[in-house]
């Protein structure tokens, strides 16, 4: 096929076949003649790996560069860009990638316990070097052939707001509560006033929907059906597809934004695109309402806890987050086993009464 467009891509696209395995990318360009270059370079690589078993290097912090760009339409962009930093900082700018050692990670996990970081950031901070090797390994760079260290991650207890404490988070969230330090110009006043109606109909939608933050953040007016009351909502981190039913909450959320919205979006950014993974406001609520074990991701936690609690199976909450293996709603079994014991003792006491009558 050689070059193309791709839906609404500003990006050309190549896609060819090799040795009956299909190559499809981005070229992240929007100059024919350069993607074109780019295809002929890919297959140069290519075929070089299959005749002569050879593979090009690439020094770790190219690599790295080159995966945080394939990363830059996603809304987790800038926590990647981040910790690839972060990464290309520890190591420097002579490391290869292919060089990289399996006593080189236990390095750089020990470095990051004596700086005072846990379990989580050392397990993020291997998942950017796993994508930068797997993107590598697709442009036929030589990658290093090792096995990663084991990250013990403690487990918790899981958080999920109660009534109260989401009432408290939503007050602390909410547009017309006086802020200290809000600017007297009238633009700021207009554009701080509508981050933070944009920080409050966001936890809103992540409540009463379940969804991930990604998910609402590139929500698209297309997906949403007002007269029905739905979301047609496509999960990437999954591939597939939920229909999600809007609570009385939700839908007039989503009503009052329609009538302003001239953008794509149902959040976009002050550059016209859909919003960035932004959570310091959102954070900072957390903390205002006493809420400081609380994330973003609690609110996912509570919508599914909810449904739990009031009946519904560990299955159907797997289908309506959009989890791809059943393992990962199992989390939340413990919660379904205390509602199906409430419900056993209330037919044990029915029962009881009757027959002592």
């Amino acid at each position: 096929m050689g070059v193309y467009k791709r839906g609404t891509s500003k990006y050309w696209y190549i896609q060819f076949q090799f040795n009956n395995k299909t190559y499809v990318r981005s070229s992240k360009t929007t100059e024919k003649s350069v993607a074109r270059q780019i295809e002929r370079e890919w297959r140069r690589k290519l075929h070089a790996e299959a005749e002569l078993g050879i593979r090009e290097r690439i020094k770790l912090v190219d690599a790295l560069d080159q995966y945080i760009t394939s990363k830059s339409e996603i809304a987790s962009y800038r926590n990647i860009q981040y910790r690839a930093n972060r990464l290309a900082g520890y190591f420097g700018t002579g490391k290869y990638l292919d060089e990289l050692t399996y006593a080189d990670l236990e390095a750089l996990q020990r470095h990051e316990r004596t700086t005072g970081n846990g379990s989580h950031t050392v397990n993020h901070l291997f998942t950017i070097l796993r994508g930068t090797f797997k993107h590598a390994a697709r442009n036929s760079y030589a990658i290093p052939t090792i096995e990663f260290p084991s990250v013990a991650i403690p487990r918790r207890p899981l958080r999920y707001l109660s009534s109260a404490e989401e009432t408290a988070l939503l007050r602390e969230l909410d547009p017309s509560r006086y802020q200290k330090g809000v600017s007297h110009d009238t633009r700021n006043q207009a554009l701080i006033r509508q981050d933070m109606q944009d920080n409050y109909d966001f936890v809103v939608l992540l409540l009463d929907t379940g969804a991930r933050y990604s998910e609402i953040a590139k929500l698209r007016w297309t997906q949403v059906d007002l007269a029905c009351r739905i979301i047609h909502l496509w999960r990437p981190k999954v591939s597939n597809e939920s229909i999600l039913y809007l609570t009385y909450r939700a839908f007039e959320l989503l009503s009052r934004r329609a009538k302003n919205s001239n953008s794509r979006f149902v959040f976009e950014n002050r550059n016209g695109k859909a919003r960035n993974y932004a959570p310091i406001s959102i954070r900072k609520a957390f903390h205002r309402a006493g809420l400081s074990d609380c994330t973003i991701h609690t609110l996912r936690h509570t919508h599914a806890s909810r449904l739990i609690q009031n009946g519904i199976s560990i299955y159907e909450v797997k289908e309506i987050l959009g989890h791809a293996d059943i393992k990962t709603t199992m989390r939340y079994a413990h919660l379904e086993q205390q509602e199906v014991s409430v419900r056993a003792r209330d037919v044990i006491e029915r029962l009881s009464s009757c027959v002592s009558s």
